[in-house]
């Protein structure tokens, strides 16, 4: 197995889905290869910002030809989670030694491989990087039983991050479920400003915790991931009739009432009746996970 960098471009000819699959050509199949059952990390540009940046990172699965293309194949993809913000690729003086001369300017060549093997030493660091943010508005919840924390953590005001570095620590860490929730809480109140998407409501506590929640749209018990395309901030109410099928989002994010309701939640919602969703089109709710809440939950 390998560490690698796959770099992805938002609006790229290939057929790429981050979380679940990547799409790439017969050129790269033997790197891809020696990555399987181990962690890549995605690198691209971002919408609006120059040079390039580290943004998730996954881990492999199994590989299978592209059916409308003979040279073309698919490497699919699991536990992906988004960085907590972009890393710069110069960033730390940067993090891929072999990109870069010893005179500090990129390596040109190796800048346009698609497919990157890095060292283990190096995606850690990367990781550590896009993963280490403190949550500025940790969610303190209970633990009675200790024991079910991994290494490391505390069930204090939030999950922190140890010392990952280590090949032990890393995957017991990125695995753990009290990590990953803690993460996707964190950035999904911060793509939404801590609103809810179908209210407008931004309730905040003395404290400065914020009332609302963050929704899986396809539960992670259900198969969803962690990216934020498969989240929404949603009070706690309307998370509530979201996850029970009262609620739903059509694919132009027009919130759907289901006939199965028993009051009138109208003076609840957006008087537009439009979820508000960030301005990046990359981090709204995607299509394919609505359809599937429709299809799967809603009660229409």
């Amino acid at each position: 197995m390998a560490n690698a960098v796959f770099y992805h471009k938002p609006d790229s000819i290939y057929d790429d889905d981050p979380a679940t699959r990547y799409h790439f050509p017969k050129s790269y199949l033997s790197r891809v290869q020696q990555t399987l059952g181990d962690w890549i990390v995605y690198y691209g540009p971002l919408p609006r910002s120059k040079g390039r940046f580290y943004t998730a990172i996954a881990r492999t699965t199994h590989i299978s030809p592209d059916p409308n293309d003979p040279d073309r194949f698919y490497v699919f993809l699991e536990d992906y989670i988004d960085f907590d913000s972009p890393v710069s690729y110069t960033d730390n003086g940067g993090y891929e030694k072999k990109l870069f001369r010893p005179d500090g300017r990129p390596n040109g060549g190796r800048t346009q491989q698609a497919v990157r093997i890095v060292e283990p030493e190096e995606i850690g660091a990367i990781t550590y990087a896009g993963l280490s943010e403190v949550d500025p508005w940790p969610a303190r919840v209970d633990t009675p039983d200790k024991s079910d924390l991994p290494e490391g953590f505390s069930d204090q005001d939030q999950v922190q991050l140890p010392d990952m570095f280590a090949e032990r620590n890393r995957q017991t860490i990125i695995l753990s479920r009290p990590f990953r929730d803690a993460k996707f809480r964190q950035h999904i109140r911060q793509l939404y400003d801590r609103t809810c998407a179908f209210t407008g409501l931004r309730l905040i506590n003395g404290r400065g915790r914020p009332e609302v929640e963050a929704a899986h749209i396809i539960p992670v018990e259900k198969g969803g991931n962690d990216s934020v395309q498969n989240g929404i901030a949603l009070s706690g109410t309307v998370h509530w009739m979201f996850d029970r099928g009262l609620l739903g989002l059509s694919d132009h994010y027009e919130i759907l009432a289901s006939r199965h309701l028993n009051y009138d939640v109208a003076h609840l919602l957006n008087k537009d009746r439009k979820a508000l969703v960030p301005s990046d089109p990359t981090k709204r709710p995607h299509p394919r996970y609505l359809d599937w809440h429709r299809s799967n939950v809603f009660k229409s």
